[in-house]
């Protein structure tokens, strides 16, 4: 997730270093408290602290610290010590999460009365930025959402003075307070765009003597945004929820993500857990958890994450023995299970990451073993018959109970047998491994009863959803996104895709190739040779698209590879030509702010944008993107050569070519499929490839 919160002392020091000067903003002063912080040494850095009445409370993504009682107000500089002592180290529940409190904020108290508390918040959404007001504020506001004043903020626009004074505060009396907290508004929202906040809730905001102050403040960023902010920014901590420990491995976890091109994530949820993950796929990652809660494992689910985007053999390796590092550091009476899982890989060769994952586990059979950790493992896709002969034969060597599967099974299906609610088919039954796993009390199944579809229901189901439902473009400007004429220019020299492109179309007969011109800005422009079949074919190769555009009007599909730093200049460049209706965006981790603006520009001019963070989709027997789909033996087995008669719409492209093969076994298969992508903000929505 893009979106992140930070700490509150964070998000105050940004905007007080940010803001237009002129504003009527006491600048911010604190001074951060952990378990390790010396007094004395804090107290030279803000020799304040002893000349003032102060706040302090925890600084730990806690909300309500007030109702809690964790805020200590108008004390002195021995009672901020002595209220340190009484609650840094205790545990404290906050909700259902229980935790232990860390870090503290020490602030100058801000005398002040009820009624100059006001509540100030704004956060993004698909189309538009929203600023809400409330007159009052403090812990007792109740549901802003019913009482707030809302001003919308078209995406790529800036709310004018009048607007905010007029409408915003229209509920405030003072003429004085109006102008002071207009000209702080317009401020404050220069800084939460220019600097990617995703959300930013002030409660309360006090003017008291024509001076505003910050006393709370909850904020989030765009953590994508990074390239762009890291140096206004600052060091900037993403701490986890209260509740849940940051973890040395999560950090690594991050560091090796950073430096990839692939995704890798990890989140430690219950180190104690029997029930350990190793997903390929953010999508699988979301099946196979969601499947381990439903069978009732969710109070053992140690962790969650994935690794996808054909990461090296050693990166796997590094991430595997990480995983492994922190199962092996508790026994469970009952063992431990690993699930190695995932769908069908358009792309990621799976023998060079089980490679990846067989170094990790000959490193570790000995803390396996000595732990009782037995490994389920699921996979398929390019070289994946190899991978798993692979895995048998490192577990069927090593002894390690080790059951490995193909995309014969059922994705989830593993998760079943690893909890113990399935018995091993006896195909897979092996000669060295341990009696049958214990089975674990299932959860209740929640009853489901669904109403019998009359055509009076109907009518009112569809007579509501307009209403309910953000519909986008109107139906009309609706149009078929691929046919088998569909001609493309590929942005990026991706050769193992372009080339898939033209196998894929060679297998559906299609007279020519669909892609017709590929632009690299970083060559001359050439001629690059691919295969058409059995023959060779030159695709022209342009360092300018504009160039390309025009010599190939034909083309109305952009396949934008670039990376997050270029893809939006390069899809705004594409929208400026007519003849396009599609674009592709493969990259992930483009700044929301980024993609807020292409669907605004998409918008009005009726492109349809897939992705960011897609995989593509495809049209069986007319056009493929990229790598979707993967090779040409899963395009076979999953017949996607013709039309079936299933469409789907994914966000994930591991489970959209899961999706290819179940449909190819218990369907007549896919007629259409789309993987809208992963971000927060997908150029198109499912509603609008549900509609179309």
């Amino acid at each position: 997730m893009a979106s992140k919160a930070i700490y509150e002392a964070t998000g105050k020091d940004i905007i007080t270093r940010h803001i237009a000067p002129g504003t009527a903003l006491v600048p911010c002063r604190i001074a951060v408290f952990e378990q390790d912080t010396v007094w004395e040494d804090e107290i030279g850095k803000n020799p304040w602290i002893t000349k003032e009445k102060l706040v302090v409370k925890p600084d730990q993504l806690i909300k309500r610290r007030g109702k809690l009682g964790l805020v200590g107000v108008n004390l002195t500089a021995a009672e901020v010590r002595r209220w340190l002592g009484d609650h840094s180290g205790k545990e404290q529940q906050v909700g259902a999460a229980v935790g232990k409190l860390r870090r503290f904020v020490v602030e100058p108290f801000v005398k002040h009365d009820d009624n100059e508390e006001m509540y100030l918040c704004i956060q993004s959404g698909r189309r538009s930025d929203t600023i809400l007001f409330h007159h009052q504020g403090g812990v007792d506001v109740g549901d802003v959402d019913a009482v707030a004043v809302r001003l919308e903020v078209p995406v790529d626009t800036f709310p004018s003075g009048e607007d905010i004074e007029q409408l915003l505060l229209k509920n405030l009396k003072s003429a004085t307070v109006k102008r002071l907290i207009t000209t702080f508004v317009l401020s404050l929202y220069q800084v939460y765009v220019d600097l990617h906040f995703t959300y930013m809730e002030i409660n309360p905001i006090v003017v008291t003597g024509e001076r505003i102050y910050l006393l709370d403040l909850a904020a989030k960023l765009d953590q994508t945004a990074d390239f762009i902010c890291a140096k206004n920014w600052g060091e900037v901590t993403f701490p986890p929820p209260f509740g849940r420990d940051a973890y040395p491995e999560e950090a690594h976890i991050a560091d090796l993500d950073a430096k990839s091109g692939a995704s890798l994530k990890l989140t430690v949820l219950n180190r104690s857990g029997r029930i350990w993950t190793m997903v390929a796929g953010g999508g699988a990652s979301v099946a196979y958890t969601d499947t381990v809660c439903a069978l009732g494992g969710a109070a053992q689910l140690a962790n969650y994450g994935e690794y996808s985007g054909a990461p090296t053999e050693s990166q796997t390796a590094d991430y595997a023995r990480t995983i492994f590092s922190l199962m092996c550091r508790e026994r469970h009476p009952d063992g431990k299970v690993l699930i190695i899982g995932g769908g069908i890989a358009n792309f990621t060769n799976v023998a060079d990451t089980f490679r990846g994952i067989i170094t990790a586990i000959e490193t570790y059979k000995d803390a396996l073993i000595q732990y009782n950790v037995t490994i389920f493992v699921r996979r398929g896709g390019p070289n994946y018959q190899e991978g798993l002969r692979q895995m048998r034969e490192v577990g069927q060597r090593l002894r390690i109970p080790l059951y490995v599967f193909g995309p014969e099974t059922n994705m989830t299906a593993i998760v079943g047998l690893a909890l113990g609610q399935s018995p091993i088919p006896p195909e897979h039954q092996l000669d060295y491994a341990p009696k049958q796993l214990p089975k674990p009390e299932p959860a209740p199944a929640p009853k489901l009863e669904l109403p019998e579809l009359t055509p009076a229901l109907l009518d009112l189901v569809c007579s509501q959803a307009p209403t309910r439902i953000d519909l986008g473009q109107p139906l009309t400007t609706a149009r078929p996104l691929f046919t088998d004429r569909t001609k493309a220019i590929v942005w990026g020299m991706q050769n193992r895709a372009i080339q898939g492109m033209l196998d894929f179309d060679y297998i559906c007969r299609r007279a020519e190739p669909s892609v017709v011109a590929v632009v690299y800005p970083f060559t001359a422009d050439h001629k690059q040779k691919y295969y058409f079949g059995n023959k060779e074919v030159f695709i022209p190769v342009f360092s300018d698209m504009d160039v390309a555009m025009r010599k190939h009007q034909e083309a109305t599909v952009l396949v934008n590879f670039a990376s997050l730093r270029s893809a939006y200049d390069s899809t705004m460049q594409a929208m400026q030509h007519s003849q396009i209706n599609t674009i592709v965006i493969i990259a992930e981790g483009i700044p929301e702010n980024m993609t807020r603006k292409i669907i605004k520009v998409a918008d009005a001019r009726g492109v349809n944008i897939i992705g960011p963070a897609t995989v593509g989709g495809i049209k069986p027997g007319c056009f493929k993107i990229g790598n979707t789909a993967g090779m040409i033996d899963n395009i076979i087995d999953s017949k996607l050569y013709r039309p079936g008669s299933v469409a789907y719409v994914s966000r994930s492209g591991g489970m959209s070519n899961e999706l290819n093969n179940i449909l190819s076994k218990e369907a007549d298969g896919v007629c259409e499929g789309v993987a809208i992508g992963g971000d927060r903000y997908p150029g198109t929505t499912f509603l609008d490839h549900l509609l179309r």
